[in-house]
């Protein structure tokens, strides 16, 4: 079946990314798995190539593009070349809509076009220590001073993805007390500058996959905020945070299969090369076997990620569509990646392939964003049980 979701445009930009990734990211990619992260100039580099203002309005240097469908051929090109942007995604997905959504036409003039220029990275600071996927559970205070000029935050973030490179972090804080008819009242939205005096960065976490994504716990002591920083009303965040999370289950989701359809590439190529028992292990039946059941969930996966895509460019997507997107799409990949590095034999387990890293990276998916076990419960409420 043919794919409906690209035009022309969308292709092009795939061939002029593809050709970026392939001289300024595969030549250097080992030294970023090994050191960690992607170092801070390559977001300029991303800068200079546009990913940062395809969806930013004109008049803040962006290209004013209303749609998702280029981020959607980023996360086939990096995840096809086996390869990832470290913490840009975040920049892009999670806290360009923040800004978009809720910034003063002050604050987007002072935000937007260093967004644009990779000058200002930012990040997105929900996850607390001890909480998880309980946000209305988050211990992280931001009271207003005396005199109305600041609010003085303090608390603790930790899983930060982008928070050693950020230079603005959006951080979610409690304003008020929760009230006894809605705990998750009272949360607000801060642009927060991560040179303020007090803002320190703790450790850059130790992960089991996507090691060239920076992540980070963050600290917050008496760290003042200018209430011209606050984003949205006060005490709203909770809904804030509810009303994006469908284009960040949509990321993850799209990312997820783009992952699943690169390693049916990957195993597809590996077994056309390898010979073992006189003949090449792509002509056994099991392989063969094995690779077609792959790319049959890869195409069900495909038309789900599609669908899902032009729901959310039609301002359409649901919260239990975006779920069950995210739920299909990253359990699918989860059993398609492992199916291709058993089919990569002892060599699967080895990093120099692309599968063994992509195998790692693919674990997260079912966990972060809401686990699986969340969308499940999201997808039951919306069924009425």
């Amino acid at each position: 079946m043919r794919r409906t979701v690209f035009n022309e445009d969308h292709e092009a930009f795939r061939e002029t990314l593809r050709a970026f990734i392939e001289a300024e990211v595969v030549p250097v990619y080992d030294e970023w798995f090994a050191a960690g992260q992607a170092p801070r100039d390559f977001y300029y580099k991303l800068a200079e190539l546009g990913l940062f203002g395809i969806n930013v309005p004109e008049e803040f240097g962006g290209a004013g593009i209303d749609s998702y469908k280029f981020e959607a051929v980023m996360y086939e090109e990096t995840a096809r070349a086996g390869v990832h942007f470290g913490g840009s995604g975040v920049h892009v997905l999670l806290g360009l809509p923040y800004i978009k959504m809720l910034a003063t036409d002050e604050q987007k003039k002072r935000f937007l076009p260093k967004f644009v220029s990779g000058e200002e990275m930012w990040a997105l600071a929900m996850t607390e220590p001890g909480t998880g996927s309980d946000l209305a559970g988050m211990k992280t205070t931001a009271k207003l001073s005396e005199d109305g000029t600041h609010y003085v935050l303090n608390g603790a973030k930790t899983f930060i993805t982008g928070g050693v490179h950020a230079d603005r972090v959006i951080v979610c804080a409690r304003t008020s007390a929760p009230t006894a008819e809605d705990r998750r009242f009272g949360i607000s939205l801060f642009a927060v500058d991560t040179k303020s005096e007090g803002y320190s960065i703790g450790r850059k976490l130790d992960k089991l996959g996507l090691r060239t994504s920076d992540t980070a716990e963050l600290a917050f002591v008496d760290v003042k905020v200018p209430v011209e920083d606050l984003l949205g009303e006060e005490n709203k965040g909770f809904y804030y945070l509810g009303h994006n999370l469908a284009s960040e289950r949509w990321g993850i989701a799209f990312g997820a299969y783009a992952q699943a359809k690169a390693a049916v590439r990957f195993a597809k190529q590996y077994v056309q090369e390898r010979t073992v028992f006189g003949k090449q292990v792509a002509h056994f039946q099991n392989t063969k076997f094995e690779l077609a059941a792959c790319q049959a969930e890869v195409d069900a996966a495909e038309a789900v990620a599609d669908r899902a895509l032009e729901a959310l460019d039609a301002g359409e997507l649901t919260p239990a569509e975006a779920a069950s997107a995210k739920l299909f799409c990253t359990e699918v990949a989860h059993r398609v990646i492992d199916r291709c590095l058993q089919l990569h034999g002892g060599y699967g387990f080895m990093n120099e392939y692309p599968i063994a890293r992509l195998y790692a990276d693919n674990r997260v998916n079912r966990i972060y964003g809401g686990t699986s076990e969340i969308m499940k419960s999201i997808i039951a409420k919306d069924m009425g049980l």
